[in-house]
């Protein structure tokens, strides 16, 4: 039996998508700038590891940080050109778990 090769930028791209809280945060942003404790609150997630999340999320291009300096200062997250096209990929998933994955269910 012939194996099949994973193109190394699909192994990298689901790499990044599927680690903890990534695509939810993605989604989340999805709907425009976000500041973090919105963000805490929203997905449920711990403050560090929203913080480490949006730190290498902003690494990679995919979100942008923006510091307004107002009193007190704050701080948004927006999605870049990047970030945006995953829109697709995000709702599809979306799609597809509507039809087949049940609340409450530990089968997928």
């Amino acid at each position: 039996m012939k194996q099949s090769i994973i193109c190394p930028q699909f192994e990298k791209a689901i790499s990044l998508l599927s680690q903890r809280w990534t695509a939810l945060i993605i989604n989340q942003i999805l709907s425009g700038p976000h500041r973090f404790c919105t963000l805490q609150s929203s997905i449920g997630i711990s403050g560090k590891v929203l913080s480490e999340r949006l730190k290498d999320l902003e690494q990679k291009g995919i979100i942008k940080r923006e510091v307004i300096p107002e009193t007190p200062v704050i701080i948004e997250y927006s999605l870049t050109e990047k970030g945006y096209s995953l829109e697709p990929v995000l709702k599809e998933i979306e799609n597809w778990s509507q039809s087949w994955v049940e609340i409450g269910s530990e089968e997928t």
